[in-house]
């Protein structure tokens, strides 16, 4: 079974764009991952095409329409849709590498693209949206982040970045920042490839990296720092 992206969006036309490059665009042509994208639009109910409207106690923009997003949600997920409801959001759950890999175990995801000032509660709610966040900032619309998360999630799966082995020492896999990575010349304006690098003791090495590691987290992200050296 591969992995089936469904994407809601007021712009199907910037889809797969980088997902359709590289690895990515690889692993789809294999096979490994499908994406279809469903124009908004395509939804509405009046010869304008109306997806929006303008926020009820009043303030600035518009808002997305429940009742057009229930009925595309309805359409691309019908009756017992085992994939999650997603939409993408600077308010939801910050994403992490544990959430990337519990979607990528599944067998897909629907996500929506917002637009505008957002989408009424009521359709979150009743069609029970999960709200993800990329990162503490606003963009113009959800595209983006949608192929954030879809991009994050696909090289995860089989056959898709190659061996399993890459993703165990990168950063957030194991609770850490990655340590840093050095390739020839040797030397390079002046400095060396550390030398413990070049010594084949693979078990120094793996200390090196482990130290490595622990001392860009504490430096960097104290937040996982303090999870990490929490953990029982």
């Amino acid at each position: 079974m591969s992995f089936r992206a469904s994407v809601v969006t007021l712009f199907p036309d910037l889809f797969p764009g980088p997902l359709g490059a590289s690895v990515i665009g690889r692993g789809m042509e294999k096979g490994a991952w499908s994406l279809e994208t469903h124009f908004l639009r395509d939804y509405a109910r009046d010869r304008h095409r109306t997806v929006d409207d303008t926020p009820s106690g009043g303030g600035a923009g518009m808002v997305l329409r429940p009742d057009i997003l229930a009925a595309a949600l309805d359409d691309v997920a019908p009756g017992e849709d085992p994939r999650p409801k997603i939409v993408m959001s600077p308010r939801g759950r910050p994403l992490t590498q544990a959430r990337v890999r519990d979607l990528a175990a599944g067998p897909g995801a629907v996500i929506v693209c917002g637009r505008f000032e957002g989408m009424d509660q009521r359709v979150i709610d009743a069609r029970n949206l999960e709200e993800i966040s990329i990162g503490d900032y606003v963009l113009a619309g959800g595209e983006v982040a949608a192929m954030v998360l879809l991009e994050a999630v696909v090289r995860l799966l089989p056959g898709v970045l190659g061996a399993a082995e890459s993703h165990a020492d990168e950063s957030f896999e194991n609770g850490l920042l990655e340590y840093p990575q050095y390739t020839r010349p040797q030397a390079f304006e002046g400095h060396e490839i550390p030398e413990i690098l070049t010594s084949g003791d693979h078990g120094r090495i793996e200390r090196w990296r482990r130290e490595q590691s622990e001392a860009l987290t504490r430096q960097r992200r104290p937040d996982l720092w303090a999870r990490y050296t929490q953990k029982p």
